[in-house]
């Protein structure tokens, strides 16, 4: 775990209870091999929200595309 509360300038006390949480929340796994504790992603947890996210990102491309026909014809109209 020291390994992972080093770049963050943290104390390992503090980092110990961010993982926990996100162990709670069934975001990451850890197991303990020997000494070392492992942590890995739960990436199961994560399609719900790479869901939304694809949702939201055809919503806006489809609204960013209107707003560039919108601002094309408007340019279009001004140079006539």
């Amino acid at each position: 775990m020291s390994e992972l509360a080093a770049p963050h300038d943290m104390a390992l006390p503090s980092l110990m209870g961010h993982l926990k949480k996100l162990e709670d929340a069934g975001l990451i796994i850890t197991a303990k091999e020997g000494r070392v504790r492992v942590c890995e992603l739960a990436p199961d947890t994560f399609v719900p929200v790479q869901d939304w996210l694809s949702e939201q990102r055809a919503i806006w491309e489809s609204k960013l595309d209107r707003f560039d026909d919108y601002v094309t014809n408007l340019m279009r109209e001004r140079s006539q």
